[in-house]
């Protein structure tokens, strides 16, 4: 698994849009989860969104209906993307790109199957009031 890298954080007011995206070389042989993580200081990274190999996509309840998570994966490395609209205050912190080999993603299970083994170095995302 290879490094990751993402963009598309900064500081938008309330009701407004932003589009993050990683890129990350998974092998195109493996299986695979990717994900967004949002942390906030003092708490602890909490899943955002995740999308696997074949399209399977969970979300948390905080963004049902507000955001979207994509990809392409017909080329190599990786990119996916999460597509926020309708941000609220709620939404800031700094978001992390994850991902997870030999992954399918299970939004029945308690962490919808996603064990990330990699990590982005984050991405700040501030929505004011």
């Amino acid at each position: 698994q290879g490094q990751l890298e993402e963009s598309g954080g900064g500081s938008v007011q309330q009701g407004g849009s932003l589009r993050l995206s990683c890129v990350a070389s998974i092998s195109d042989r493996r299986d695979y989860c990717m994900g967004w993580y949002r942390q906030v200081p003092g708490n602890a990274r909490q899943a955002v969104a995740i999308i696997d190999r074949n399209g399977r996509t969970c979300y948390a309840d905080s963004v049902k209906g507000r955001s979207t998570i994509s990809q392409d994966n017909t080329k190599t490395p990786v990119a996916m993307y999460l597509q926020m609209n309708s941000l609220k205050p709620d939404d800031s912190g700094t978001y992390y790109c994850a991902t997870d080999v030999d992954c399918a993603a299970n939004c029945g299970r308690w962490n919808w199957n996603f064990s990330p083994s990699d990590w982005g170095q984050g991405t700040q995302v501030i929505v004011s009031p």
